[in-house]
C-alpha cells in the first residue's frame, strides 16, 4: 500500500506540535540538570557516548573508579548536539545518572541530511567504516562506491566485506570475481566471510580489533547476522530477505555502542548503516576515486566534465584501461544522482 502524502498544512501542523513537544521535554531537562548540580555531584572525568534517546545519552565511564560503569546523563542547556561515539567530560550524580559538561573534540565524524535537507552528525569518532555486500541480494558496484566516496569525504579507512560466502555457485561466482577484481587492483582491503557458516570471522575479528567501526551496505546483506556473531548474547534482530522483491527488511533502530569481546567497538544504527550522499560535491565524488588523483587537473579544459571532451586525461586513462569501465559507470551515475 502505498504511503499517503502529507499537504503543507499538515506536515507544518506536525513539525509544530513536534517542536513543543521537544521545547517542553528541554524545559524538564532543563530543571533535572539544576537539580543535579546542585546537590552532591562528583568530580569532573571523561566518558563514552554509547547511546543516545532524545535529550538524554548513556555515557560509560572511562577512568577512575567508575570506568566500564554505564550512566543515564542529562546535558547542560549549552552543549552542542551528541552522538554515539563522542568523547565528554562529565559528572555522576549518585543515582547512575550525571551531567554532561562539555564535549571533546572529534576525530571524525559520519553525518547524513536530515528531512529537511540539514546535514546532521550520525557517529563520531569512527575509525573503520566496514561496506558490507553480498551475493544476495546482488551486489552493485555503484552501490559500493558510493559508499567508498563517504568513507573518502569523512577521512575514514575503508574495509569491503563480502558476507554469505556460502552462497557463491557457479552462477553468480564469475560476476563476483570481476567485481572483487576491480577493488583487489585498487588496493582496496578486502575479505570473505560467511556469518552463518563462520568462515573468515577469526579474521573479520583481527581487523576490527583496536577500532572503532560501523557496518554500511543495503539490506539484506547479513549486517545483523554479523553483529549477532561477533557479540555473542546481544540480540540484533535479523530480517530475512523479502520473497517478494528479493530485498532485506530494516531491524536495528537504536544507535548504539557495543564493545568486541577480543577489543574494539561497533556503532550500530539504520542512520548509519545506509547514509547517502547528498551533501558531498563534484569535487567530493572525485576525491573519492583514488585512481583519478594523478589524473585530475591534467585535462585540456579547466572545466571538463569527463563526458566527451578532447584532451580528457580520465578518458584516456579509460581507453588504456589504467580506469575500470565499472567505476567510471559509477563516476557518472553518482555525479548525475546528486542534487
Amino acid at each position: 500500500m502505498a504511503k499517503r502524502q502529507l499537504n503543507r498544512r499538515q506536515n507544518w501542523r506536525i513539525e509544530k506540535i513536534q517542536g513543543e513537544r521537544a521545547a517542553r521535554a528541554a524545559k524538564r531537562e532543563s530543571r533535572m540538570v539544576e537539580t543535579l548540580e546542585g546537590g552532591d555531584l562528583g568530580p569532573e572525568q571523561t566518558g563514552l557516548v554509547i547511546a543516545h534517546f532524545g535529550v538524554q545519552v548513556e555515557v560509560e565511564a572511562t577512568d577512575g573508579e567508575l570506568s566500564g560503569q554505564v550512566f543515564r546523563c542529562y546535558l547542560r542547556a549549552n552543549l552542542p548536539t551528541l552522538v554515539t561515539g563522542d568523547r565528554v567530560v562529565w559528572r555522576p550524580g549518585n543515582q547512575g545518572n550525571g551531567v554532561i559538561v562539555a564535549q571533546l573534540p572529534r576525530d571524525t565524524e559520519l553525518c547524513r541530511p536530515d528531512t529537511r535537507g540539514q546535514l546532521k552528525p550520525v557517529a563520531a569518532n569512527v575509525d573503520l567504516i566496514v561496506i558490507v555486500f553480498a551475493p544476495l541480494p546482488e551486489p552493485h558496484a555503484n552501490l559500493i562506491d558510493r559508499y567508498l566516496v563517504a568513507a573518502e569525504h569523512a577521512g575514514i579507512r575503508p574495509l569491503l566485506l563480502l558476507n554469505k560466502a556460502d552462497l557463491i555457485d557457479a552462477q553468480n561466482e564469475t560476476a563476483l570475481n570481476a567485481l572483487l577484481g576491480v577493488y583487489r587492483q585498487l588496493g582496496y582491503p578486502l575479505l570473505e566471510v560467511s556469518a552463518l557458516e563462520g568462515d573468515g570471522m577469526e579474521q573479520l575479528k583481527k581487523q576490527l580489533d583496536g577500532n572503532i567501526s560501523v557496518f554500511v551496505g543495503q539490506s539484506g546483506v547479513g549486517k545483523s547476522s554479523l553483529v549477532n556473531s561477533l557479540l555473542p548474547g546481544v540480540d540484533t534482530r535479523v530480517g530475512a530477505l523479502s520473497e517478494l522483491t528479493g530485498k532485506g527488511t530494516h531491524t536495528t533502530t537504536t544507535a548504539r555502542l557495543f564493545h568486541f569481546p577480543g577489543g574494539g567497538q561497533l556503532i550500530d544504527s539504520p542512520g548509519i548503516r545506509e547514509f547517502g550522499l547528498g551533501h558531498v560535491s563534484r569535487d567530493d565524488v572525485e576525491a573519492g576515486f583514488i585512481e583519478f588523483a594523478d589524473l585530475l587537473g591534467h585535462c585540456r579544459f579547466r572545466d571538463c566534465k569527463h563526458d566527451r571532451e578532447p584532451g580528457c586525461a580520465l578518458l584516456k586513462a579509460l581507453e588504456e584501461g589504467r580506469i575500470q569501465p565499472q567505476r567510471m559507470n559509477s563516476y557518472r551515475h553518482i555525479l548525475a544522482s546528486l542534487p
